[in-house]
């Protein structure tokens, strides 16, 4: 679908613009509380001035996204197989509009308290609590999908922390001998290497979580239930989500970047490197495997095994304390919502339209 047929449909039919505003509003609040969690540490260590890093954490997202896109759409397909809302076009749409609006209150009140919570995992979970509510049941939902984020949730918390802890050590041991001062220098560029590396990553993981949703919304509001078995993310539908989520990074991320770039722990430039390196080949890994990670967890887990390297001190345990209460929460909580969303959604919905 070209932009121009995209934007006459919306014109006549209603319900394709209401499912691609709330898709939209999703992609604005993982830009806010996921995308800075790629550039953090470049800002927290000085490397990058924020407004910098911003701008290249929106390009980067687009150009992981073009490239995901052209290569394969095996995270795509994981999120698009995962729940089944019924064979009823209209109603279906309804469940994703009340889960992507959970999705959004969920995220919203965590950015408040400057918790970086998971956009994947609160996009998993508000999916999988909306089929749950229009089947009553769990036959909505796919084990074998969800396997896959369940593995997810594991690879990326601890390959992310022991990736962190091997590559700063590796570092150190490589310039044991170099000068301090130069190599402080060398490090500052470097980071601002590993920050695009890891939103590049980012867009790679996420970019194809939500191109997934908002094609599956275009096709409930057209009258289909689901993606065909070839299919093709337009460019454009990739230049318009990767725009409006550098817009949610410049509007809402700096909470953010302070609590996973400066009160988890603080960074020399070289470990800040670390873990951005850490961090882009586990979601390298993760992408190419067609498992959802959660970007969120995989860095901050590299930050914690980079400070925890140095001593168990170095990393600031309270604050991981919130940050994990929160990832524990987000299924339970955020699926709790979206099922409460949805009931709230068909019952307005048969109230005026019958």
């Amino acid at each position: 679908m070209s932009l121009a047929q995209f934007i006459r449909e919306m014109i006549e039919n209603p319900s394709i613009a209401v499912a691609a505003l709330f898709t939209l509003g999703v992609i604005l609040v993982n830009g806010w509380t996921d995308a800075p969690n790629a550039i953090a540490t470049c800002v927290s260590t000085r490397s990058m001035k924020p407004r910098s890093a911003i701008i290249m954490a929106g390009i980067l997202n687009f150009l992981g996204v073009l490239v995901s896109s052209m290569l394969n759409h095996k995270v795509a397909d994981t999120i698009s197989n995962m729940v089944n809302f019924g064979d009823d076009a209209s109603e279906a749409s309804i469940a994703l509009c009340a889960g992507l609006v959970a999705i959004v209150v969920w995220a919203t009140a965590a950015s408040k308290f400057g918790i970086p919570t998971s956009e994947s995992h609160a996009l998993i979970a508000g999916l999988s609590g909306a089929a749950i509510a229009m089947h009553n049941s769990f036959s909505g939902i796919s084990m074998e999908e969800w396997g896959k984020v369940l593995i997810g949730l594991v690879v990326s918390s601890v390959m992310g922390f022991f990736s962190g802890f091997g590559m700063v050590r590796l570092i150190e041991f490589i310039f044991r001998r170099s000068n301090r001062v130069k190599v402080q220098g060398f490090f500052r560029g470097a980071q601002v290497g590993g920050g695009a590396a890891m939103a590049f990553m980012h867009g790679w993981q996420d970019g194809q979580k939500f191109m997934s949703v908002f094609l599956i919304g275009m096709l409930y509001a057209k009258g289909e239930t689901a993606l065909p078995e070839e299919y093709t993310i337009p460019l454009w539908l990739i230049v318009l989500c990767s725009v409006v989520m550098a817009g949610g990074t410049s509007i809402g991320g700096y909470s953010i970047i302070k609590s996973v770039g400066m009160d988890m722990a603080r960074l020399q430039p070289y470990q800040g490197f670390a873990a951005d390196l850490a961090g882009a080949a586990c979601l390298l890994f993760s992408s190419l495997s067609g498992v959802p990670v959660s970007t969120t967890h995989t860095k901050t887990t590299a930050i914690m095994g980079v400070g925890a390297s140095k001593r168990i001190s170095a990393v600031n345990w309270a604050v991981v304390r919130d940050m994990v209460a929160a990832w524990v929460l987000t299924f339970p909580g955020c699926g709790l919502l979206a099922f409460g969303m949805v009931k709230l959604f068909m019952l307005v919905s048969q109230s005026f339209f019958g």
